[in-house]
């Protein structure tokens, strides 16, 4: 038997050496894809229209595009002057209801007292007694016309649903607007949340409530913690404008990662990069 060369010894030592290589480099692939999962997508952040739910003439709009608004701050508010008359008026027609009750509970009265005696007949009685039933309801019309008329008043201002800042001034002092006409909109300070995709393969190791690191594309920016708030059942294509057979096959499902954003520094459409730790249980 042929002894084995030197040149044979040192391939056979190469060849081991690229096998070990290949399969110490598998090895941390699986352990670091196991410990992180990095995703990239976009903020999101609600936008509120504001306007109002009577028509009229805009009186005041004290803020400006960029303004911070708080929760509960007044916003704008239409000329009020129409919906006091009308309250004005549906008080009158109530305080009318009320004396045409109290006369026709008077009229009963005495036709019930003399209807035994045979003072008045049976019919006058039925009537008087139908009268003071018509005037009752009248005063519950009255008294609902009065509630609509107070709560259009109360609608002719508009009061900041929650804390956000202005992105669109819409309308100005003197427009006429519809009801629901937008006058200015709200972009909302919280919640802020950022879409991304799943790959199909990475659904087993991702969990609604899950923790997560959303990074900015900031040099040396900082790092806003979230949970993964929303898993879509739905599953979508991506991307969308490849038609190649290929790409078509890779199904990735949507997620939405709600955001901790105290300073504020997680904008509209902003692309962010999502890490997630799915050996990190919460």
């Amino acid at each position: 038997m042929r002894p084995i060369t030197k040149p044979l010894w040192i391939t056979l030592f190469l060849l081991l050496t690229c096998c070990l290589a290949a399969a110490l480099f598998f090895l941390f692939a699986v352990k670091h894809h196991e410990r992180s999962v990095t995703l990239y997508g976009n903020v999101d952040v609600r936008q509120v229209d504001i306007g109002f739910r009577v028509y009229g003439k805009i009186a005041e709009m004290p803020f400006e595009e960029g303004d911070f608004v708080a929760s509960g701050d007044f916003m704008a508010c239409i000329d009020p002057q129409p919906y006091a008359d009308e309250v004005g008026r549906a008080e009158a027609r109530l305080q009318a209801a009320l004396f045409s009750l109290e006369n026709a509970e008077q009229i009963f009265t005495r036709r019930q007292e003399l209807v035994g005696e045979g003072g008045v007949s049976q019919e006058d009685y039925e009537n008087a007694r139908t009268a003071r039933d018509v005037a009752f309801e009248l005063v519950k019309e009255a008294k609902a016309s009065l509630g609509v008329a107070q709560t259009d008043l109360r609608n002719t201002k508009a009061y900041c649903p929650a804390d956000g800042t202005i992105l669109t001034r819409v309308r100005e002092p003197g427009t006429v607007v519809l009801q629901g006409e937008p006058v200015y909109t709200l972009s909302l300070i919280s919640p802020v949340w950022v879409r991304a995709y799943v790959p199909e393969p990475l659904l087993g190791v991702i969990y609604s409530g899950m923790e997560a690191e959303i990074f900015t594309d900031t040099k040396g920016g900082k790092t806003y913690q979230g949970k993964i708030g929303f898993i879509s059942p739905v599953a979508e294509f991506t991307p969308k404008t490849v038609q190649s057979a290929e790409l078509r096959t890779d199904l990735v499902y949507r997620i939405r990662v709600y955001a901790d954003n105290p300073d504020w520094g997680l904008k509209q459409g902003m692309p962010v990069t999502v890490k997630l730790h799915p050996e990190k249980k919460s």
